[in-house]
């Protein structure tokens, strides 16, 4: 079973601590920094990667800065910082509930700003309706609180980002850049898609105002369009409900129309690896599946006596194979078209998976940017007065052992979308993916 992906980042150093609780002892402190270095050290599957001097210098360090935190926020960002150096998108720390809430990443009030990293820069891709004009999409965001934009963000939120991808911990940097606490106020320099530079102050406070621009699309499960040429759009956004799998199963009688298929994963941050393997039972004639090869940390303390202890326990690999029963029950609802599966930087964890298993299929061909690259089967555990850790324990591969944790999945056609397609609203992906089938035909 996989964790859909949250990653929740707290970045500014401007905090209204009137309003950030104080309650952890040094104790408690050093108990909670201490947890996680052991559960990394026996756990952590990629432990053999890391510098362990390094790491238990760090540990060390931490020992003292703990106790010097002001309170239980800033005690949570040296563990979110402690965790970063492990450069792992399924091992993260955080903070109690009672912090979380009251953490903003795109409000600010009167306005709202939802941020993206386009060509390394802090690109604001999305307002509320009223401040439009006077913020067009396309803006860039160049200076935070006096400082260089990439420089704030090299400082101030990189170090916090746990991520096995540098695209992905740049693409997370860019969008919760100016994620903090109520009442933190940026001073922020502007440069609009004119060319012309303002100054803009804002402050971390509720937004009444719900309509955006450019609408936000609903987040449901399942999606289904349909476009010329009778191809069928589906994005499949999450693996975390087994009601997706059910929805789909409904559609399959309007699916069996399509000439051809859009299967858009570029949402999905994952779940469980078994909701997308029965999905994808449907739009193949294979009976076999051959999902990841897993591999887990194998601790003997004999062996670690006799410095013997970098040895890994390879779980059984067997495909997975369709019975009489599940075959017959397919037979009449198998959609076997051409079909693009779009996929990108969000494209995660069990929605990885689901790739790793269609990647022998000759009628699918991915299309888009390279994925989180990022899976694996984390333990979960408490910190101190509620704040949540995990650490991931299973490495994957394809079945013939290549990796791409860390690396991505690699579309088959890469297609990246620009500054102007962001400023015309263009889905630069979905086009080439129709454009593709249609020439398919």
């Amino acid at each position: 079973m996989k964790k859909i992906i949250l990653l929740l980042l707290f970045v500014s150093l401007n905090l209204t601590y009137g309003q950030i609780p104080n309650e952890l002892s040094n104790e408690e402190k050093i108990f909670g920094l201490s947890k996680f270095w052991q559960e990394v050290n026996y756990n952590y599957i990629y432990y053999n990667n890391i510098n362990q001097l390094e790491w238990d210098k760090l540990y060390k360090k931490y020992i003292r800065e703990v106790q010097k935190t002001k309170n239980d926020y800033e005690y949570y960002r040296l563990l979110q910082k402690f965790c970063a150096y492990l450069k792992d998108g399924h091992t993260n720390v955080w903070s109690p509930k009672e912090i979380r809430n009251n953490i903003f990443i795109t409000n600010f009030g009167e306005y709202r700003l939802f941020l993206t990293n386009i060509e390394g820069k802090a690109i604001i891709t999305g307002v509320n309706q009223s401040k439009k004009k006077e913020i067009p999409i396309g803006t860039e965001i160049i200076s935070v609180n006096g400082i260089n934009t990439k420089k704030y963000i090299y400082d101030h939120v990189t170090p916090y980002i746990s991520s096995s991808t540098d695209y992905v911990r740049q693409d997370l940097a860019v969008t919760n850049m100016l994620e903090s606490h109520v009442g933190t106020k940026y001073e922020l320099e502007l440069k609009l898609p004119n060319g012309k530079v303002k100054s803009l102050t804002v402050t971390h406070s509720r937004t009444k105002e719900k309509e955006v621009f450019p609408a936000l699309e609903k987040n449901e499960l399942l999606n289904l369009k349909w476009y010329d040429n009778n191809i069928a759009y589906v994005a499949l956004n999450s693996f975390s409900d087994w009601e997706i799998s059910l929805t789909f199963t409904e559609r399959i009688p309007e699916l069996k129309k399509a000439k051809a298929l859009i299967i858009d994963l570029r949402k999905n941050g994952g779940g469980s690896s078994k909701i997308g393997k029965v999905i994808l039972h449907h739009l193949t004639n294979d009976t076999i599946f051959y999902g990841s090869k897993t591999s887990s940390r194998l601790h003997i303390p004999t062996l670690k006596a006799w410095n013997q202890d970098k040895y890994y326990h390879d779980f059984p690999y067997t495909p997975d194979t369709l019975g009489i029963g599940d075959r017959n029950l397919l037979k009449k609802s198998r959609i076997i078209v051409p079909t693009a599966i779009l996929i990108g930087h969000g494209t995660a964890s069990a929605a990885e998976d689901f790739l790793i298993y269609a990647d022998n299929q000759k009628h699918m061909t991915k299309i888009g940017e390279p994925t989180y690259g990022s899976t694996g089967q984390p333990l979960m555990f408490d910190l101190p007065n509620g704040g949540i850790a995990r650490v991931c324990t299973k490495k994957d591969t394809y079945p013939d052992g290549r990796e791409f944790v860390g690396i991505g999945i690699q579309p088959d056609i890469k297609v990246t979308k620009s500054l102007s397609d962001y400023i015309e609203n263009k889905d630069l992906v979905l086009e080439k993916a129709l454009e593709f089938l249609n020439n398919k035909k």
